[in-house]
């Protein structure tokens, strides 16, 4: 008999904490907000990969844009190629999308709509558009993306917006 009232209480703490969990806003389960964007910008970057960092909270791609005539990465006046961080959603999120480690290793090139840092640092969270990848060594032409490349693949849902804000370091 107390084994079946201690039972019965288990359940019905157990049953009560589910319950809680459930009617809990859904702002508890957000681990940041995204007010560090600027969600009035949208930058669509074509560039070269240096290397993806996976995380479970979210994936980010470190890249070096490339310039207007997409033959060379954009670089800062003390040479050295500009890098811009992405950061998508988790590592497993993103994996179901064809986005890993293995499959953007160094040097692949790709063009993602993101919004920007609204502090300026060259760093933006995707825009809930398409990110695509150019096939291996084939940039796009001068002044396209990636999803206008024969054999480009897309990763995710959605297309690059059509009309989109100018990064000023775009035109070097």
């Amino acid at each position: 008999m107390r084994c079946m009232r201690a039972r019965a209480a288990l359940l019905t703490f157990g049953a009560g904490v589910a319950c809680c969990g459930a009617m809990a806003p859904p702002a508890a389960h957000a681990h940041h907000s995204f007010a560090m964007y600027d969600e009035h910008k949208t930058y669509v970057l074509t560039g070269v990969v240096t290397r993806v960092s996976p995380d479970s909270n979210h994936l980010q791609i470190f890249f070096a844009p490339l310039n207007e005539s997409r033959r060379a990465v954009i670089r800062g006046d003390d040479g050295a190629p500009i890098i811009w961080a992405v950061e998508l959603r988790g590592s497993g999120q993103v994996a179901q999308e064809g986005v890993t480690v293995d499959s953007f290793p160094p040097g692949t090139i790709f063009s993602i709509g993101l919004h920007p840092l609204r502090n300026g640092l060259p760093a933006g969270g995707r825009a809930g558009y398409g990110l695509f990848k150019c096939p291996e060594r084939t940039p796009p032409a001068a002044g396209k993306h990636c999803d206008s490349v024969d054999g480009s693949t897309a990763h995710g849902r959605g297309v690059l917006p059509e009309q989109a804000d100018r990064w000023p370091g775009e035109g070097q």
